[in-house]
């Protein structure tokens, strides 16, 4: 849960893509505090085992708070961006504060695992069950409280731990005199007192909460409105009277324009303007003038859908342009609540003048995958802000609403005569996000058949934003006339259009548009300076345009950066969030290197060449592997499910329970001879590498299920491999223990590791060669296992008992 809770946290505080920087610390902590229990060894017994898992649970329970106060006031920078000594202790300091509360739960994990009298496979399997559940209650704790008090919650979760292991029998030893004895000896009392923090640091603007967001200061004073749910925090600030914000105001708006604004951010930076509204038109008449809209000037269009309501605007866009019946999908129902039912708001933007608006709280890809009906215009704006771009906030993170198969399934959803528009960011003299937007538009229509996709787009600019208008057909002579009126009247420049030469800078685009099929689209994208390859539910980071696989190309453009016009737009948040990446990966090495290799490295000192040569490369293999694996199918499901916390959660609950189900079936099913060994490396390995050709046209089978058949399906999809991985912890441990267990503890140790840095780098594979390249990574550590432990660890077909 505080795995979990802690991905929702950094992603106000910093970005989402920080959910494997969560992952790798808890590996990171829960790996150091099993290292320390096996220096320390002769301090625990059995028999004092009940007196220390009360103890060190407690410790965790107390570290929980405490650290994550200490989180509030830190200030994350992006060090991708702000390359400095100081950034990066900052992020040094936010990586040991993160992992303290993991030290003492890898202890009592650890305990348990090697002091108790039960099997390891027993206990290891409980352990992970607890997990599974704790990834589930994570979803219905976030519904009922903000992520701050949701993480005072889990230390009291983990203060009822204290108190059942010190209510155990299973030994009877009074407690010594250790730091904080006396006060964790009552975890009853520590349970009461986070119980009432936690409820009134929900229920007060004087509790615990960021202080720094989005590298901005932040005090209860700084909003109006602020909640937290699963899917993130929603918080608005009332900004007055001012010229209207529009994201490409035509040069033609009146100097006079005004409008009441509240402006409702995502997570602290992405966001979207909530104007004043009171049921005249001429209130809102201003959004006439902005670039997205140009598609509401088509003729003969009825009926229309915005994916993303966000604070409104482009529902009031269409009711405005006169469509008659208009669906509004949002995901978060804290915007519809906004909108619709919150006293103080539903007035502000009155959106109850509106009788012919019908919302649809849901997924967007999903629910137009599920939906019988048809329409004229379907409106998807800049589901982010150019700040949040700039800073290279969705770089590292996948999103299903921009992959071709996304899109063929919006185009799917057009009337004969329907367009499909898309707005995104746009810099002069680069192709970035408007290429990558052309060229994903190019492969859609050629997926549906399409023969010459120049006749079905149509592309105008102003300012920093480009809109896409998207045919279903070839557009008729009336739909040009119409788009061409518009975008002159407003001073738009087209940059496409079926009846006209390509407009300066757009060469590029054009070549892209002229491809006759798939594969020439991919010569002519894959080809370019930017990587403009039309991305799929495969690499679905259309928001990342430098070219990872082409590792030369991507040094020599950040090289040249500084000349450029896109230092503090796309390209340049796309550096600054891989120097983060690379930035983050030494700094979780430095912390491997310091805290678990030196520590461990005496541990091997007297056994045999064999098993250290083996059992290193056996526990390295399925830390790698696993994480690689984990990894893949977070971002994979991600896509499907349609939104991250769905992911973490139903791929955690999958992955974690199946595995230790498979632990516990291994105690009873040990592994013991070469040929099961083989058996199982070999099965394990199939499954895993099958992934890749078989599993998605299962999702994409299912992507217009309701969320609970997804979900199944993803668990479906994810069990078997958890169950046969989860042999293979105990496996290695049994076959280590049979020959010498005194090195158990470095094993242990590596594996930690390298799942802790397997997690980072499994997010830069992803985007560079794609998911299933790490699919298959992950299924060829399992296979390797296989001479492994047939060279160094089996040596002969008996028993490892």
């Amino acid at each position: 849960m505080l795995q979990l809770i802690q991905t929702r946290v950094l992603s106000v505080v910093a970005w989402y893509h920080l959910a494997f920087f969560a992952i790798s610390m808890a590996m990171f902590g829960l790996t150091v505090g099993a290292i320390w229990v096996y220096l320390r060894g002769e301090r625990f017994t059995e028999k004092t085992l009940a007196r220390d898992l009360s103890y060190f649970s407690g410790l965790f329970a107390v570290s929980i708070l405490v650290c994550f106060a200490i989180q509030m006031s830190l200030t994350p920078l992006a060090p991708g961006a702000n390359l400095t000594l100081s950034v990066i202790w900052t992020w040094l300091e936010l990586s040991i504060c993160m992992a303290v509360p993991y030290f003492f739960s890898g202890v009592a994990v650890s305990l348990a695992l090697t002091r108790s009298p039960f099997p390891i496979g027993i206990v290891y399997g409980v352990d992970l069950i607890g997990a599974a559940a704790g990834c589930l209650g994570v979803l219905w704790l976030l519904t009922l409280t903000d992520g701050p008090s949701a993480i005072i919650w889990v230390a009291f979760f983990a203060a009822i731990g204290a108190w059942l292991f010190g209510s155990s029998t299973i030994s009877d030893q009074e407690w010594a005199e250790v730091p904080g004895g006396r006060a964790l000896r009552y975890p009853l009392i520590l349970m009461a007192g986070f119980a009432v923090i936690a409820l009134f640091n929900s229920n007060s603007q004087l509790g615990f909460q960021p202080l720094v967001v989005k590298d901005r200061v932040e005090t209860y004073r700084t909003y109006n409105f602020r909640e937290w749910n699963s899917f993130s925090r929603i918080a608005s600030v009332d900004i007055g009277v001012k010229r209207p914000r529009l994201w490409g105001a035509s040069p033609e708006l009146p100097r006079n324009s005004a409008v009441h604004m509240r402006f409702m951010n995502i997570d602290g930076l992405a966001g979207s303007p909530a104007y004043k509204f009171s049921g005249d038109m001429n209130e809102v008449d201003f959004l006439r003038y902005d670039v997205t809209n140009i598609a509401y000037a088509l003729p003969d269009r009825k009926k229309s859908a915005v994916i993303g309501v966000g604070g409104g605007r482009d529902v009031l866009s269409a009711a405005l342009f006169g469509i008659e019946d208009i669906t509004a999908v949002e995901i978060n129902p804290i915007f519809i609540k906004l909108l619709r039912d919150k006293p103080g708001f539903k007035e502000f933007t009155g959106f109850s003048h509106l009788d012919n608006v019908t919302f649809e709280i849901d997924e967007g890809r999903s629910w137009f995958a599920r939906t019988d009906q048809r329409f004229d215009i379907i409106q998807m704006s800049l589901i982010d802000t150019w700040a949040a771009t700039g800073a290279g906030a969705f770089t590292l993170t996948e999103n299903g609403l921009y992959t071709v198969e996304a899109w063929v399934t919006f185009l799917d959803k057009l009337t004969d005569n329907g367009v499909y528009t898309v707005s995104r960011w746009f810099s002069t003299g680069n192709a970035d996000e408007t290429g990558r937007m052309i060229s994903l538009a190019t492969a859609a229509l050629l997926e549906i058949g399409a023969t010459n996709p120049a006749d079905h787009i149509f592309l105008a600019n102003q300012g920093d934003c480009a809109t896409l208008v998207l045919s279903r057909s070839p557009f008729s002579k009336a739909d040009l006339a119409a788009l061409h009126g518009i975008s002159d009247d407003m001073k738009h420049r087209v940059m496409l259009a079926p009846d006209r030469d390509p407009a300066d800078h757009s060469a590029a685009l054009a070549g892209i548009i002229a491809s006759p099929d798939r594969e020439a689209l991919l010569a002519i994208t894959s080809g370019l300076e930017l990587d403009l390859t039309p991305p799929d539910d495969n690499r679905p980071f259309f928001f990342n345009q430098l070219p990872l696989d082409r590792p030369l190309t991507a040094i020599k453009l950040a090289r040249s950066l500084g000349s450029r016009d896109a230092a503090d737009g796309v390209l340049g948040g796309n550096l600054a969030a891989t120097a983060t990446l690379i930035i983050l990966f030494a700094l979780a090495l430095l912390l491997v290197i310091v805290a678990i290799i030196w520590p461990l490295r005496r541990a091997v000192g007297d056994a045999g060449r064999n098993v250290v040569i083996g059992g290193t490369a056996y526990f390295l293999l399925i830390g790698v592997g696993f994480m690689f694996l984990e990894i893949a199918l977070l971002q994979r499901t991600s896509v499907v499910l349609g939104h991250p916390i769905y992911s973490l959660s139903v791929l955690l609950f999958s992955l974690i329970l199946s595995t230790g189900i498979g632990s516990l079936i291994s105690e009873a099913v040990p592994i013991d001879s070469r040929a099961r060994f083989v058996a199982w490396g070999l099965l394990t390995a199939a499954y895993i590498g099958s992934l890749p050709y078989w599993a998605p046209d299962i999702f994409l089978a299912v992507s217009d299920g309701a969320l609970i058949e997804r979900a199944a399906t993803c668990v479906a999809v994810i069990v078997p491999a958890g169950l046969l991985m989860g042999f293979a912890f105990p496996t290695g441990m049994r076959l280590i223990s049979a020959i010498d267990e005194r090195p158990t503890p470095w094993f242990w140790g590596i594996n930690g590791a390298a799942g802790v840095l397997a997690s980072i780098a499994t997010v830069g594979n992803n985007i560079a060669n794609g998911i299933s390249s790490s699919l298959l990574v992950g299924a060829v550590c399992y296979l390797l296992l296989i001479p492994v432990v047939l060279i160094f660890l089996l040596r002969e077909d008996s028993a490892a008992s």
